[in-house]
C-alpha cells in the first residue's frame, strides 16, 4: 500500500484507505480455491477487477482536474487511465492471482504425495500457505510491474508526463 498522505495532501481513496485491500480479493479467492465453489473464486476476481476499474477512472478524473493547458488534457487523462488500469490489472489481479494459484496447486500436490494427511487438512494447509504468501509477493510483483511498464508502455507516453501508478 502506498505511504499515507502528508498533512494537507489529498487522501487517495484507492491507495490510502481500506479500499486498497479490495484489490487483493482475487488472491484470497485463489488461496481458498480448494475449499470453496469456483463461483466464489470468480466473484473474488470480480471484486478485484472492479477495484482496478474504479481506480483507473478515479485517476483519470484527477488528471482531468489538474490545472494546465486544455490542449494536453485529453492526453493526460488517457495516460492516467491507461497506465493505472494496466498497472493495476497486472500488479493487483493477473500476476498475483496466477502466483497464488500456482503456490496453492503446488502445495496441494506436494502435500498429497509427501504426506498421508486427510484431504481436509491438506486443503486447509494449502489455503493457509496461500494466504501467508500474499504479503510476501506484493512488493516484488509491484516493483516488477513498474520495471515492465517503464521498459515498455511508459516509453510510448508523451514526454510531458510519466505517471507512476504504484
Amino acid at each position: 500500500m502506498s505511504e499515507p498522505p502528508s498533512r494537507g495532501a489529498e487522501r487517495d481513496l484507492f491507495r490510502d484507505t481500506w479500499v486498497r485491500y479490495l484489490g487483493y480479493a482475487n488472491e484470497v479467492g485463489e488461496a481458498f480455491r480448494s475449499l470453496v465453489p469456483a463461483a466464489v473464486v470468480w466473484l473474488s476476481y470480480g471484486v478485484s477487477s472492479s477495484y482496478v476499474l474504479a481506480d483507473a477512472i478515479d485517476k483519470g478524473k484527477k488528471a482531468r482536474d489538474v490545472p494546465g493547458p486544455e490542449a494536453g488534457r485529453s492526453s493526460r487523462v488517457t495516460v492516467a487511465v491507461v497506465d493505472t488500469f494496466v498497472w493495476q490489472a497486472l500488479a493487483s489481479v493477473a500476476i498475483p492471482g496466477f502466483t497464488i494459484n500456482r503456490v496453492c496447486a503446488a502445495s496441494l500436490y506436494i502435500l498429497s504425495t509427501a504426506t498421508r494427511w486427510p484431504l481436509a487438512v491438506r486443503k486447509w494447509t494449502t489455503t493457509t500457505l496461500g494466504l501467508l504468501a500474499i504479503p510476501v509477493i506484493i512488493h516484488p510483483i509491484d516493483r516488477s510491474v513498474d520495471f515492465l511498464l517503464d521498459s515498455s508502455l511508459r516509453k510510448l507516453y508523451p514526454s510531458v508526463e510519466k505517471p507512476s501508478s504504484s
